[in-house]
């Protein structure tokens, strides 16, 4: 099932239950973008400092 799928499902669920519809996929991925690279640029990746939490690099970096 992709996103456009799952949203559809979602909307019927939500009218079927009088609820307000869920925001359509997409609509927030500018702004967790932004975030993301902000976030990038104040706290930039550090060989001593793991990417991910259990140690593995991140992806793009060689061994």
């Amino acid at each position: 099932m992709d996103a456009i799928q799952q949203h559809m499902l979602d909307t019927y669920r939500a009218a079927q239950l009088a609820e307000p519809a869920p925001p359509s996929p997409g609509r927030h991925d500018r702004a967790v973008l932004r975030d993301l690279y902000h976030h990038w640029l104040t706290h930039p990746p550090h060989p001593a400092r793991p990417a991910f939490e259990d140690g593995t690099p991140s992806p793009g970096t060689r061994h």
